[in-house]
Parts: structure tokens; sequence; C-alpha cells
């Protein structure tokens, strides 16, 4: 029978990156798992085969579990929907976006100076009192 991708000729973008992004937690896992093992097993024979074998060997578990997991029908059917929804989003142009974010920016900027310049008035409010005569 062997593995039969569902929905092979769909998805392949999100799908492929959904795997990519899986990978690389899973190798960043295997490599926390490694630090540990290199710290504190002891010092006998079996310590590479331990400290090399155990992650690697969690790498491949986890590797077919997120295959098949990104191969069962409902996930492949959202992730499907999803690439064809992102194939019909109207995209800033590059214009809009520098203008967009310049905008973001300066109001920001305004803002922090605002909320600077209110704290130091409320701090010599406060320290000094208001005196109105």
């Amino acid at each position: 029978m062997g593995f039969q991708l569902y929905k092979s000729g769909q998805g392949r973008h999100l799908r492929g990156g959904t795997g990519v992004a899986a990978a690389l937690v899973d190798l960043v896992f295997c490599y926390y798992l490694w630090t540990l093992l290199s710290r504190y097993l002891a010092e006998n024979a079996y310590k590479p085969y331990l400290e090399y074998g155990i992650p690697a060997v969690v790498f491949a578990v986890l590797g077919v579990a997120v295959f098949f997991y990104v191969n069962k029908p409902n996930v492949v059917d959202f992730l499907v929907a999803t690439e064809t929804e992102m194939k019909k989003v109207s995209w800033s142009s590059r214009a809009e976006l520098v203008g967009s974010t310049a905008v973001v920016i300066m109001t920001v900027f305004a803002l922090a100076v605002f909320i600077y310049a209110a704290d130091t008035i409320f701090i010599y409010v406060f320290k000094n009192g208001l005196r109105l005569w």
C-alpha cells in the first residue's frame, strides 16, 4: 500500500512550510535534549550511544508524527483552504507599506514624548505640590 499524500497536488507550499517549521522546532527540542543528556549522563561506555542515539530517535519519531499529522484529511483541508484564501488577499504595495510604517513610527514617538512630559509634570507636582499662589 505505501504512503500516499491526501490531496497531493494541493496546498503544497503551506504543507511544506508547516513541515519545515515543525522540523525546526523538533531540531531545537532534540538539541536541548542532547545538552541535557550530555550534562547529566554518567561517564560510562554507553554514554555516546545514549547521548546521540536518544535525540536521533526522538527526532525521527517526531518527524514521522509530524508527517502523519500534516497528512490527516482535516488538517490538509484546513491548509488547502488557508492557501486558497491567501491567494485571494490584496497585498499592499511597497510604497503603501513604507508610508504606513513611517506613520506608525512617528505616532509612537509622539506618544512617547507626550507620556514622558506628562510623567515629568506628575513627578514635579507630587514632589513639590501644586502652588497656585
